[in-house]
């Protein structure tokens, strides 16, 4: 089994900060802690399903969540990879 992909440079990992925090703000009682959903994010984005950071950060409230919750649910812990189907609207 190959590792997960961590490395990412400080622009994006500002982008992802700041993803986190605005899911934080819409939806606090969603998130368990703020590290695994920055790590969601960051492990998706790096290991297969690239991100536009800026237009999710950007995008409309329902193409956040439907982006956010649906790599919370579909990110694999053991490859960083999403899983059954999922497409984030905001990937490249």
């Amino acid at each position: 089994m190959s590792k997960i992909n961590w490395t990412t440079n400080k622009e994006y990992g500002a982008l992802i900060q700041k993803i986190v925090n605005r899911f934080l703000e819409l939806y606090p009682e969603d998130v368990d802690d703020r590290v695994s959903l920055a790590m969601d994010i960051t492990a998706c984005h790096l290991n297969g399903t690239s991100l536009d950071l800026q237009k999710l950060l950007d995008a409309e409230e329902g193409n956040f969540a439907h982006d956010v919750f649906g790599i919370m649910s579909h990110i694999s812990r053991e490859s960083g990879r999403i899983t059954r189907g999922f497409l984030p609207r905001c990937s490249c």
